[in-house]
């Protein structure tokens, strides 16, 4: 880590809060006490684990929508820093994560997509560039949309959300 870096993430919040919402019709749809969240779960367990806050946490449909409700809630809330949105980011024609929540983005992260995929190729192989794994900033906060498979929540909170999270909101509120 630089020198820069190092000096920079001395300076950072140590207890953020997060939003997390997941996007899955076939989630939204079963009866509360049959849903089988695992990644949600999974995401919110790894960050309150590292002294985060859950503020949100909820299921919403492959609803263009209901996903630009998501982002109007999370953008009213001034102590929020974050938001993950888990899942809609394949291929298939339902989802549609990506092209809602961007064109929100006033900046860009690309280097999120490309490292997420860089390391999910190392996990999963060539299957690993039909993700469109996605961050940015708006609204003072870090939004990232990330697959919904257990396996990358895993990867991308890891290796990506709880080391550089802080960091972000630290240079955004600046």
């Amino acid at each position: 880590m630089s020198i820069s870096t190092s000096n920079h993430k001395k300076k950072i919040l140590k207890k953020l809060n997060f939003a997390i919402f997941i996007c899955s019709t076939s989630r939204y749809t079963q009866k509360k006490d049959q849903i089988n969240d695992i990644s949600g779960k999974f995401i919110s367990k790894m960050l309150k684990n590292a002294g985060h806050k859950v503020t949100i946490k909820k299921i919403i449909a492959d609803d263009k929508n209901m996903i630009i409700e998501a982002l109007e809630e999370v953008f009213k809330l001034s102590d929020l820093h974050a938001v993950i949105f888990s899942g809609g980011t394949g291929i298939n024609p339902t989802d549609i994560t990506i092209e809602t929540v961007k064109p929100f983005l006033e900046k860009t992260l690309p280097g999120f997509g490309e490292i997420f995929r860089q390391i999910s190729f190392k996990e999963i192989g060539s299957a690993a560039f039909l993700s469109r794994a996605l961050a940015g900033i708006a609204n003072e906060k870090v939004i990232y949309c990330i697959p919904g498979s257990p396996n990358a929540v895993r990867l991308s909170v890891e290796r990506l959300i709880l080391p550089e999270t802080a960091h972000i909101v630290k240079h955004i509120r600046e």
